[in-house]
């Protein structure tokens, strides 16, 4: 492992480390465009130059590995002239758009030109090299060659990790740019992450274009609810609104990337259809309540003797499968689990799961099955059960039109506990309103075994609650007041969850004991 210091500090780093990489290890950001760690070195924006003593020429961090003894000096009045003149020249045909460019607040070029440049243009605005602007070059991206850099981030990206090679650079000189083959456009199911790792304005997502301004946006670590991958994301939201969801770094889940099919995934979870309060049915039409009016007459129909058969979805945080667990374990009521995904559901042999659930391990660690919610509904049918509670369950996808109509007359009594009205409203005569992934605390567990927790982005909205608060006032175990504690408790319960804590569960998670 080589020693090397970086502007006076001294540091050992793993052998193969670059310049950039070890400088970041001491809080010290080397500028630089073209780089990215989950790409190869293109050494072409030379914005990262550092100067190294005993070599005669300024040296490009990003590829050149620190080695035993070497001296950098990554802010020397050679290194801050060098970059004061990369800027220039990257500048010089730069467009005046930052007022109405996307990447206003996200940009590099805005930040390295404030730290590194503030010069004026030495070019008149008319001696511009004008480009194509706000180009639609897919379902997901648009593209302004006037702001681009050639970088060239997207194209190796394509190249490297999609393997589609939709993009290239065309023409010499000032005159090159960034443009589609012909024939084609940018349509693969991870095109939105050219425009994650486009340092400037010049690939833009349509569906963020023009939504928020980057610096009004708060951002909260979380996990892709669309598929059993789950894709390490970061929420990005404004006044209990989310706006977007971009990848967050996970080496053992997702690297630096996700899907186009989960980076939508936030849409389903805000707008109409929301239960905002309790309600019960009235004749044909539902009325408000209170939720201690319904936790009392949920608890009494729990705990009445009747024949109560619960489902729980994959949908469900592993800490609301736990707290269902003891509810019904304690009131002798049988629980099923679901995990429904639709036939023609997207797969691939990278990120894009088939199952587009995020927690049916979940559900196999606590020792459910995710295709036993239709037994429950057959045992509904045949007269089995009275009472049937559904948790994030929606019976569109277990039953027929028919066959819902038949459960309605036959139960006693539906009680629904979701996010949004579903199916299961048609025949329910209870329904409760519980906070979505985005608006609680908790965890999923992938598709690889491995429990990564959630952070509540948003409030809930209306009078909608954790679900694990919920449940942990039906389940009647004493200090249950956070989901770190329902945690707590689930790992000292099951052997797959032993020696986990919240805490433990960090920023990329850890595996289950069970799969070490």
């Amino acid at each position: 492992m080589p020693t090397l210091v970086i502007d006076g500090q001294e540091i050992t780093v793993e052998e193969g480390t670059n310049l950039v990489q070890a400088a970041e290890q001491l809080g010290n950001e080397v500028p630089h465009y073209c780089y990215h760690p989950g790409l190869t070195v293109a050494g072409n924006c030379r914005m990262c130059l550092v100067e190294i003593e005993k070599m005669p020429k300024l040296q490009i961090a990003c590829n050149t590995k620190a080695t035993d003894g070497m001296v950098v000096h990554t802010k020397s009045e050679k290194v801050l002239h060098a970059r004061e003149a990369v800027l220039e020249f990257l500048l010089i045909n730069h467009p005046i758009d930052c007022p109405i460019c996307d990447q206003a607040g996200e940009c590099k070029l805005q930040d390295y030109y404030m730290d590194h440049d503030r010069q004026e243009s030495r070019i008149p605005l008319q001696s511009k090299v004008h480009k194509g602007k706000a180009i639609d070059i897919g379902p997901m991206i648009m593209l302004d060659q006037e702001r681009c850099i050639l970088c060239t981030r997207c194209t190796r990206f394509l190249d490297e990790v999609t393997g589609t090679n939709e993009l290239g650079i065309f023409q010499r000189g000032n005159h090159s740019r960034i443009d589609l083959f012909p024939g084609i456009e940018l349509d693969n199911p991870y095109s939105g992450n050219v425009a994650d790792i486009c340092p400037v304005g010049a690939l833009t997502n349509k569906d963020f274009r023009f939504r928020a301004r980057v610096w009004y946006l708060e951002r909260t670590p979380s996990v892709c609810p669309g598929c059993a991958t789950g894709c390490n994301i970061d929420i990005h939201h404004r006044r209990d609104e989310m706006f977007r969801f971009r990848p967050r770094h996970n080496p053992e889940v997702n690297s630096y990337w996700m899907c186009d099919e989960g980076r939508l995934t936030y849409k389903r979870y805000q707008g109409e259809g929301r239960l905002l309060q309790p309600v019960r049915r009235s004749g044909e039409n539902w009325q408000p309540t209170t939720w201690d009016e319904t936790m009392s007459q949920l608890g009494n129909l729990l705990s009445g003797g009747t024949k109560v058969a619960a489902i729980v979805s994959a949908q469900a945080t592993n800490e609301e499968i736990h707290l269902l667990n003891l509810v019904t374990s304690s009131n002798d009521a049988q629980l099923a689990g679901h995990a429904w995904s639709p036939a023609d559901a997207t797969r691939d042999d990278y990120l894009i799961d088939a199952d587009k659930n995020p927690n049916s391990a979940g559900l196999r660690a606590q020792g459910l099955d995710p295709s036993e919610g239709r037994a429950v509904i057959d045992a509904a049918l045949a007269g089995e059960v009275s009472v049937l509670l559904l948790w994030r369950t929606d019976l569109s996808q277990l039953c027929s039109d028919e066959e819902l109509d038949q459960l309605g007359e036959r139960l006693e009594h539906i009680v629904s506990i979701d996010t949004h009205y579903t199916k299961s409203g048609e025949i329910a005569d209870l329904m409760l309103p519980i906070a979505s992934f985005a608006e609680t605390e908790g965890s999923f567990t992938n598709r690889k075994d491995r429990v990564q927790s959630l952070a509540a982005a948003l409030r809930p909205p209306g009078q909608a609650r954790s679900g694990w608060e919920v449940l942990a006032s039906l389940s009647g175990e004493p200090a249950l007041d956070s989901a770190a504690d329902v945690f707590a408790h689930l790992a000292q319960s099951l052997d797959s969850f032993r020696g986990l804590s919240s805490a433990d569960l960090g920023a990329t998670g850890q595996p289950l004991a069970s799969a070490e």
